[in-house]
């Protein structure tokens, strides 16, 4: 999975020139690469052709040292963005309209700084947020409105700091409740007494980063599902949703015969892939969309029968080739006849067993491997594998991984952290377009806002808190007609750090094999009490139940068997 992220940048981008019309665009690859990049409108028209970068196959040289000599030569296209309009910094994004800076989203209006937003409108920094609207810090929501700092909501309506409440209107810091309104930390309100509650909190930032700590100790007197395995057969994992027979994936909806898979929509009898959606018979390969018959790919599009191939659209038949369209039966970006590619396929991949790559640290890659991590256009911590599996920059490098070391910034900052207004409400309109420093450049002693969410201490941005932390950020005037209108304070930190502190709140891709902390009357650590008869019926007597989970033993959550949840949330 490590090897295949590697080859996945989402969110850090350059200014650049396109190679082709010289026109200033944004791109994932910085001005210094040795191969060109195109803008989309050069990369999908005619003005060019793909296969003048062919080559022919040479025997005498091992497989991946000529597909990286092709990588040298074929044009790249800047951003991964498809019938988008006015979206021109959206990344592995399509048909979105008037959005800026989310990735991995698709048929959503108005939506800034996220990712995976799947037919929102008007959210910003949210992550996994599906058919909503007006959700701010959401994560993994479904159709929910005029919502803040909920996680796993889903139909809930003007509802913050919430989590797993389903059709509940007016919540606030409650934790699974099903058809509610008016609670106020999982305690009824007359609604006169729940706004005056809620006046109290709203647009202070102060006051809204204690309503957060105060949720996060509520939120361990309650029981968590082993795992949010919803409608689905024999699988195992996390959050899976109506599939079957899928073993030890994540994030998957609609999905049957997986195993090991990240991020997949509608995917069918496949294994080790990342980000693919409406496929089959896929392989280790990250990125698709509406593709079957894929091995060893990235960011492969309404194909099939392709291997060895990256950014290769609307094609058949491929092997070793880069930023082909509308082609078939071509070797290294060189076409052949149909006859002469069945021939020498199989004479290469006899050639990558016999005579096989061997890579800076003495790592073999005969066929049937994925691309060596070398061969990756970017440095470890531009891409998602930073996000996920996180190293210094000493680990990436005796891992035999690159290193992209921040760049020097020259922001001339205007306001300073601490200066920024603590409510919405005195937030004048001059603040847009004005550079801002953010909470962990700045540092404990050196403006931080009071009650900052940032994790670092004493240390600088970049190079220390080792989130792509930008220094500094702007307000743009979508994002505070938003602030205003759900009355909520301006953020501290740059879009970055904002997108890394989220993301801690997703769990680990690992399972452990735990019990059920249910013992009959309270939890195993006696806070929860239970308030219904299980199916163990014992009051004294432990569940039986045992299972896989994504919560460590470590952890504070109290973990129930899906039975003993359901008795007691449903």
């Amino acid at each position: 999975m490590v090897r295949r992220m590697i080859f996945r940048n989402e969110r850090i981008l350059y200014k650049r020139k396109c190679d082709l019309c010289k026109k200033d665009t944004i791109s994932l690859y910085h001005d210094k690469t040795s191969f060109p990049v195109y803008c989309a409108l050069c990369w999908y028209s005619d003005n060019w052709d793909p296969l003048k970068s062919g080559k022919d196959y040479d025997f005498n040289k091992p497989f991946f040292q000529q597909f990286s000599e092709l990588t040298d030569i074929a044009p790249r296209l800047a951003l991964v963005s498809y019938q988008s309009t006015n979206s021109d910094y959206t990344n592995f994004a399509a048909r979105n309209k008037n959005c800026y800076l989310i990735v991995s989203s698709a048929n959503c209006e108005n939506c800034l700084y996220g990712y995976r937003y799947i037919y929102a409108n008007d959210s910003i920094d949210c992550e996994d947020l599906n058919k909503s609207e007006l959700c701010y810090e959401c994560f993994h929501c479904i159709q929910c409105y005029k919502c803040a700092f909920c996680k796993d909501c889903e139909s809930c309506r003007e509802t913050l700091f919430s989590f797993n409440c389903r059709n509940c209107f007016n919540c606030f810091g409650c934790v699974n409740l099903r058809n509610k309104e008016y609670h106020w930390f999982n305690e009824a309100l007359s609604k006169e007494e729940y706004f005056k509650k809620l006046s109290a909190v709203m647009g202070s930032f102060s006051s809204v980063n204690q309503s957060r700590d105060l949720f996060n100790n509520h939120l361990y007197n309650f029981i968590f599902k082993f795992g949010r395995i919803i409608k689905s057969y024999n699988c195992s994992g996390d959050n899976i949703v109506n599939s079957e027979n899928c073993k030890f994936s994540f994030n998957i909806h609609d999905g049957k015969n997986l195993k090991n898979m990240l991020y997949t929509v509608k995917a069918l009898d496949s294994q080790d892939c990342s980000n693919v959606d409406y496929t089959e018979l896929n392989y280790e390969s990250l990125g698709g969309d509406n593709d079957a018959r894929k091995f060893f790919t990235i960011v492969c599009w309404f194909s099939y029968d392709m291997r060895y191939c990256d950014i290769s659209i609307s094609s058949n038949n491929l092997f070793a080739c880069i930023g082909l369209r509308n082609k078939s039966y071509c070797i290294l970006n060189k076409q052949y006849t149909k006859e002469d590619y069945e021939k020498l396929v199989p004479r290469i991949i006899e050639h990558m067993n016999s005579t096989p790559y061997v890579d800076k640290k003495g790592r073999v890659y005969k066929y049937g491997e994925f691309f060596p991590p070398e061969l990756s256009p970017f440095a470890y911590n531009e891409t998602i594998a930073q996000e996920y599996f996180p190293l210094t920059k000493e680990e990436a490098i005796e891992k035999g991984y690159s290193w992209k070391d921040p760049e020097a910034r020259n922001y001339q900052i205007q306001i300073t952290n601490d200066k920024l207004p603590d409510h919405i409400k005195d937030v004048q309109d001059d603040i847009v377009g004005q550079v801002i420093e953010c909470a962990h450049a700045a540092g404990p002693d050196e403006g931080r806002a009071a009650g900052s969410p940032s994790e670092t201490s004493g240390q600088t941005a970049g190079a220390v808190c080792n989130e792509q932390c930008t220094e500094a950020f702007k307000i743009i005037q979508q994002e505070l007609a938003f602030l205003r209108k759900m009355n909520l304070p301006l953020p501290r930190l740059c879009p970055n750090c904002r997108h890394y502190q989220r993301i801690k709140q997703r769990n680990p891709l690992k399972l452990w094999h735990r019990k059920c902390q249910c013992t009959g009357e309270t939890s195993e650590n006696k806070v929860y009490q239970n308030t219904a008869d299980h199916i163990h019926h014992t009051k004294d007597q432990p569940c039986p139940n045992e299972f896989e989970t994504t919560y460590a033993p470590e952890r504070p959550e109290i973990i129930y068997c899906e039975q003993c949840y359901l008795r007691e949330v449903v």
